[in-house]
């Protein structure tokens, strides 16, 4: 996660004092609840695909963008998100965020049509963009380099990986004993309780003089869209269909000038010096082709329960219980683990867990038994996961300068949510079963754990010395 005392503003700046423990407490609990309600809603629609199907008429390009809208709005407008954080301030940053995020998972929840639920589905990622990095550079502002740092990062990185497969549960549930509404109108009430808990214990960030880099950000958002539009066109059209080759070639066009533009830019929203790190640039690599991976293993393990096997969405969302279980208990051992081994190791054997356990769900078939061909390699997906992600997380800001906390943060999230929208929509639009799906889930897997070995572990190896 960084080299200095922690503060994510400027060195000229003055550092935000270290809490007292009880209110240190306090102060974690809220990031990784705000933290947990982004994620959640990652999944939490998942199992109640079906559903929504039927409730509201939706084709299966339409149930994609029901993801997708989300996760690109997130992941595209993260950055600006990171960047408000420090011109404006952390805490008015996370109180703005969580508002517009409750509101729109209102209107999620109320959706009376396919159209309705999309676009609100856009407007709570927007939400979550200014809410998620805020968290993390909370976090990183409140906690100094050392064991506390590594407690609440690891413990950052456990809701990332957890709160995806929570979701799940969460939403078969739901989705099977309410309505697949009721996720999102739940956020109201957590939103208002998470409001008045964090204007009075969250601590104020000193504000950064700035610009905003509109531009930037606008690529950042239409590149990735242009990318995940011709992947799900591909699945429908096909390859050489004109309609899929423009947006694709459109959208690798968007990223070319992000990146001219943020050379150029006196105050990117994405600094190209936090890629000049290999252990960095190969984090932000190995994550973004992880979640991607992750994101396509959830949803067509979903459907292929419910469509296949004759799972209800409750019992569907159970079915994950295993990996979540082992999840959990991993993650809350990598505090322990790292005070034996590296944390960029850990991550090389979190990815390698989960190549194998992927791979593993690649051979099922007819006769595959889910207590021997599904949830073993499940619990390995879960070790996997709780292994990777806070590793994952470190090696995302390790090193980073004070004044680039926040737009580290922001990259950090970007990824996640963007490799989730590119990876869930390439894995759709190469595969036709459920068998592929996972086997091209293990071959990203594969290259993020190529990048960790390659790029992250000799660089951190390096940095201690060793």
């Amino acid at each position: 996660m960084t080299t200095t005392p922690v503060a994510a503003t400027p060195t000229t700046r003055a550092a935000v004092p270290v809490p007292a423990p009880a209110r240190a407490g306090g102060i974690l609990a809220i990031i990784l609840v705000g933290y947990f309600m982004v994620i959640l809603d990652n999944s939490i629609v998942i199992t109640g695909l079906p559903h929504i199907r039927t409730e509201l008429g939706l084709t299966s390009g339409g149930l994609a963008w029901v993801q997708d809208a989300y996760l690109l709005t997130f992941g595209g407008l993260l950055l600006l998100g990171a960047r408000a954080g420090d011109i404006l301030g952390r805490r008015r940053m996370f109180v703005t965020g969580l508002v517009v995020f409750s509101l729109a998972s209102v209107v999620v929840g109320l959706a009376p049509t396919g159209g309705w639920l999309i676009g609100a589905r856009a407007v709570q990622g927007l939400g979550a963009a200014v809410l998620a990095p805020s968290t993390l550079a909370l976090l990183t502002a409140s906690f100094p380099e050392g064991p506390a740092r590594t407690r609440a990062t690891s413990a950052y990185g456990a809701v990332a990986g957890i709160g995806a497969s929570v979701g799940l549960v969460a939403g078969g549930l739901l989705a099977d004993l309410v309505s697949w509404r009721a996720g999102f109108l739940v956020n109201l009430p957590i939103g208002v309780v998470m409001l008045v808990a964090g204007l009075r214990v969250l601590p104020e960030t000193p504000r950064t003089p700035g610009r905003f880099d509109v531009p930037g950000a606008l690529l950042a958002t239409l590149g990735p869209t242009a990318l995940v539009y011709g992947f799900v066109r591909a699945g429908e059209a096909g390859w050489a269909d004109a309609g899929t080759l423009a947006p694709l070639a459109g959208g690798v066009a968007l990223l070319g000038a992000l990146v001219a533009v943020e050379r150029r830019a006196a105050q990117p929203v994405m600094p190209l010096t936090l890629f000049a790190s290999r252990e960095r640039a190969g984090a932000y690599l190995a994550r973004l082709l992880f979640i991607g991976a992750m994101m396509g293993f959830f949803l067509f393990t979903s459907q292929y329960l419910q469509d296949d096997r004759g799972f209800s969405a409750l019992a569907a969302g159970v079915a994950y219980f295993p990996m979540t279980v082992v999840n959990f208990v991993v993650a809350l051992a990598v505090p322990r683990l790292q005070r034996r081994t590296s944390g960029p190791a850990l991550l090389v054997a979190g990815l390698a867990f989960a190549v194998v356990g992927t791979g593993w769900l690649g051979l099922v078939d007819a006769g595959t038994s889910y207590a021997a061909g599904i949830a073993l390699p499940m619990m390995l997906i879960g070790a996997g996961q709780g292994l990777a992600f806070g590793p994952l997380t470190a090696s995302g800001i390790a090193g980073v300068e004070p004044s680039l906390a926040g737009a580290a943060s922001g990259v950090v999230n970007s990824v996640h949510q963007l490799g989730g929208a590119l990876g869930m929509s390439l894995v759709l639009a190469l595969t036709g079963t459920y068998a592929a799906a996972m086997t091209a889930g293990a071959v990203l897997l594969l290259a993020a754990l190529v990048a960790a070995v390659l790029l992250v572990l000799p660089s951190a190896r390096r940095s201690s010395g060793a």
